[in-house]
C-alpha cells in the first residue's frame, strides 16, 4: 500500500466505475446532494472523491464505497438537453479512505489520505507491445487522447492507467489496477489479461 499523507475531508461520489489519475470521466448529475456538491466544488475550486461502489447503487440510499479512490477535478460543465447538469472530471491523486460519515442529505464525506504520484518509469522492452495496443484503442475509442504527446507512450503509469480504463475489464479488475502502486506490475498484469480479449 502506498504511503499516506495526513487526512483531508472530501465529499465522496460512489460510482459503478473507476476513475484513474489523468483520466477523464463525464458525469450526469441529477440528485440534489450531488448538485450541491458540484456547486460547492465549483465555488471553492475543490475536488471530490470518486470511489467504486462495493454495495448499493449510484442513486438512492448512500452506497458503500471502496477504500481506494481518485480525486476528481471538474474541468467542464454544461446543461444537457434533458435539463440535467453534465460535468467532465479529470482524475488527480489516488487516496485511501480512513473513515466515512453520511450527511443528512445522503452525501457521503470521507477523511482520506492522499497517495503520492507514481515515480516515472519507462515501459520496458518486454512490454513494448502495450503502448502499440493502447494507440489502436485510442484511435477507435478515445478521441480525447488522439493528440497526446508521444512521450506519454513511454510512461508506464500513463500507459497502464489508459489501458485499464479502455480495456473491457470487470469492475473488480479495474479497482485492482487502481490499487496497484507499481506501474510495471500493472503493465505485466494487463499483458497477462490481454489474451482474453483477442478475437478467435
Amino acid at each position: 500500500m502506498a504511503a499516506q499523507s495526513p487526512t483531508i475531508d472530501v465529499p465522496l461520489f460512489p460510482l459503478g466505475t473507476v476513475l484513474y489519475p489523468g483520466g477523464q470521466l463525464p458525469l450526469r448529475i441529477f440528485e440534489p446532494r450531488y448538485v450541491d456538491m458540484v456547486r460547492e466544488c465549483t465555488r471553492t475550486g475543490g475536488s471530490f472523491g470518486i470511489c467504486l461502489i462495493l454495495e448499493g447503487t449510484e442513486a438512492g440510499a448512500p452506497a458503500t464505497p471502496a477504500a481506494v479512490g481518485t480525486l476528481a477535478r471538474i474541468v467542464d460543465f454544461h446543461h444537457r438537453e434533458d435539463g440535467l447538469l453534465g460535468i467532465v472530471t479529470e482524475g488527480a491523486q489516488r487516496f485511501h479512505v480512513a473513515r466515512t460519515r453520511v450527511r443528512s442529505d445522503g452525501l457521503v464525506r470521507g477523511d482520506v489520505g492522499l497517495w503520492p504520484d507514481e515515480a516515472a518509469q519507462q515501459v520496458p522492452v518486454e512490454l513494448a507491445l502495450l503502448p502499440a495496443i493502447l494507440e489502436r484503442l485510442i484511435d477507435s475509442m478515445a478521441p480525447q487522447w488522439k493528440h497526446a504527446p508521444r512521450h506519454l507512450y513511454d510512461d508506464a503509469s500513463w500507459v497502464g492507467f489508459r489501458l485499464s480504463e479502455l480495456l473491457p475489464l470487470q469492475a473488480d479488475e479495474r479497482q485492482y489496477m487502481l490499487e496497484l502502486t507499481d506501474p510495471l506490475r500493472r503493465l505485466a498484469e494487463l499483458r497477462d489479461i490481454l489474451p482474453r480479449f483477442q478475437r478467435a
